[in-house]
């Protein structure tokens, strides 16, 4: 994979775009309608312009790596199961007894020593150009701007490479970096984050940080990056296992942090802990906008590149997107990490319309009383699984967790309300339903039980029970109930909201005997008709302890909140496409969308 763009070519598809097309709105708007797409397929943008600068770059971009299974599976030159395997045995590896004992583990250890990153004494590819300080300009970078009311362009793919202040240990991680001006970037790491870590141990010791970022290179860099490894842990550890050749590293130019000797681009530099500035709005990987917030600054000290570098970035917004495929390779690989805290756990599953941690499916050998509670309490507690909100167990004769329909049907058909559990944690930096920040509420479901014995004791047609609804509530404007064959039917409700849903929920308990799960969203902007995102939607929406109630029937609230829900935080929108963008790559023939196609994923939003 020396060269990423060719191999793209023989691999994987590689769609070649020549127009001119802006960096702002233009190449994010085509990245991001091609992975929704059931023939997802890479992109590379040979002729990208800015055109509100005036620039022709002279550099292409590379979207869609990750642009499918079958890509990222060649991309790992392996599925990432082996890797898992692989990982689960070295877990497991005891003391050899004997001599003959010894002779097998051999190769197993002799493997593990390209594991490990090789310091390079000379110069890397990644530092054929060197552009010194007082002539670092940023806007010669293709950097994009996805989404319209985004703060400004950012770095979507960017590899942060830190280290903490005596320099034992390094971190890469995939944040995003906002674009301020030539020669500054935002550092979006959040307070979970090691980068975070590092960045506290400097302003305790009043010293500037040094930051590297990179740009491109091997693809397998990027997911390690974003991959969940345990604190202080270097992820490029990852990356020598899978490659199984060591990372081989090179020093940055004006400080010692080390970086892959054969990235495109790298941008070095310096964060004053002292400085922060107003980073955001941006449209993310949750589908709506990260609120503007201060996070700290770099200053880029010099950049370096390949002579004829690939610029390579990522979309992020609504799903499906590529972190759906780089997310299918951590849930496989990462398996082995987790049974050690969870031993009868057989496997798991997080829907990339639940956006990874606002729903995680586990599979589980169900042993006792209580069993699946205390694998609630053990993902809750744990690195990255300590930020879903929530979390549905299942037991061993499940069917498989991607099986949507037959899981959710034998979900339904156990949900119990005395196997719910509702308590309170942390939750990702980018949650935005909590009533503060970092915290809020968690769900549990015990789902791994037999079936519940009764149904719903006087079913109704969609028309007959939204009927009733309207009787009760003039605001409900739409009823659609989804797999009425089950214990448990999911009514779906919109309404127009005037008033707290909570507030007044009592007014519907009349209804027990026709419904035994209810979710009500608002009209604006949902579709009734499409489950996908209405999933995506209610598991964004909610805080479990305000915002479900299980008796005298399950009801959750998946609609907006604002201050009639006494909710004093800044609600963020949807991120939305621009129709005049689409309308006019679609007259272009860049683009080849219907209505249908807008409706499923909530491009335009409607009402």
């Amino acid at each position: 994979m020396n060269d990423v763009v060719e191999w793209l070519k023989e691999y994987g598809n590689l769609k070649i775009i020549h127009e001119p097309l802006d960096v702002e709105l233009e190449i994010p708007h085509i990245a991001y309608i091609e992975v929704k797409k059931e023939d997802s397929r890479p992109l590379l943008f040979t002729k990208p312009i800015n055109k509100r600068l005036g620039i022709e770059y002279d550099m292409p971009v590379l979207m869609n790596i990750f642009a499918n299974k079958e890509l990222t599976q060649k991309i790992f030159a392996k599925h990432p199961d082996i890797v898992a395997q692989g990982i689960e045995k070295l877990l497991k590896i005891k003391p050899p007894q004997g001599f003959i004992e010894k002779l097998k583990m051999l190769p197993e250890l002799f493997a593990l020593k390209n594991v490990f990153p090789k310091r390079l004494k000379e110069s890397g590819a990644c530092q054929e150009v060197i552009v010194t300080k007082e002539d670092v300009n940023l806007d010669k970078l293709p950097i994009l701007k996805t989404w319209e009311e985004d703060g400004g362009p950012f770095i979507t793919m960017g590899q942060v490479y830190t280290q903490s202040l005596d320099g034992t240990m390094q971190n890469l991680g995939m944040y995003r970096l906002q674009q301020y001006d030539q020669n500054h970037l935002g550092m979006h790491w959040q307070t979970h984050k090691d980068a975070s870590h590092f960045f506290d141990q400097y302003q305790r010791a009043n010293k500037k940080m040094p930051v590297t970022v990179a740009i491109g290179g091997d693809p397998l860099y990027i997911w390690c990056g974003q991959a969940p490894m345990p604190h202080g842990m270097f992820e490029l550890l990852l990356y020598g296992y899978v490659r199984n050749q060591n990372p081989r590293l090179v020093k940055s130019i004006t400080n010692d942090i080390y970086i892959p000797h054969d990235v495109d681009i790298v941008i070095e530099g310096f964060v004053d802990p002292h400085e922060m500035q107003i980073e955001g709005p941006f449209g993310d990987h949750t589908g709506y906008y990260t609120l503007k917030e201060s996070y700290p600054v770099m200053e880029v000290e010099t950049i370096t590149m390949k002579r004829n570098p690939v610029f390579q970035a990522t979309v992020v917004g609504k799903p499906p997107l590529e972190d759906k495929y780089m997310g299918w390779a951590s849930e496989r690989i990462f398996l082995p990490l987790l049974k050690p805290m969870a031993p009868d756990l057989i496997d798991y599953y997080m829907p990339e319309n639940g956006v990874f941690h606002n729903l995680i499916l586990g599979k589980m050998k169900t042993l006792y009383k209580g069993h699946a509670q205390q694998f609630m309490h053990a993902f809750w507690g744990v690195g990255q699984m300590s930020f879903v909100k929530h979390a549905i167990f299942v037991n061993e004769d499940a069917p498989e967790l991607e099986d949507h329909n037959a899981i959710t049907e034998y979900i339904l058909n156990r949900l119990n309300p005395d196997k719910i559990l509702i308590t309170q944690g942390i939750i990702d930096a980018l949650d935005h339903s909590a009533d503060e920040s970092l915290v809020g509420g968690k769900l549990g479901v015990d789902a791994t039980g037999g079936e519940i014995e009764n149904g719903i004791k006087a079913p109704l047609d969609d028309a007959t029970l939204l009927g009733k609804l309207q009787a009760i509530d003039s605001h409900i404007l739409e009823c659609k109930q989804y797999f009425t064959h089950t214990k448990t039917p999911i009514c779906v409700i919109t309404l127009n909201k005037t008033a707290s849903v909570m507030s007044d929920i009592e007014k519907l308990f009349s209804l027990e005997e026709h419904i035994k799960l209810l979710v009500i969203v608002d009209k604006t902007n949902n579709d009734i008709d499409e489950p996908y995102m209405l999933l995506w939607r209610v598991v964004n929406n909610i805080d479990a302890q305000r915002d479900v109630r299980l008796k005298p029937f399950i009801i959750i609230d998946g609609t907006n909140k604002n201050e009639l829900d006494g909710f004093t935080r800044e609600w963020p929108g949807d991120t939305l496409c621009t129709r005049s963008v689409l309308e006019n790559l679609q007259e272009r023939g860049l683009i080849n969308i219907d209505e249908a196609f807008i409706r499923k994923f909530g491009l335009l939003g409607f009402n």
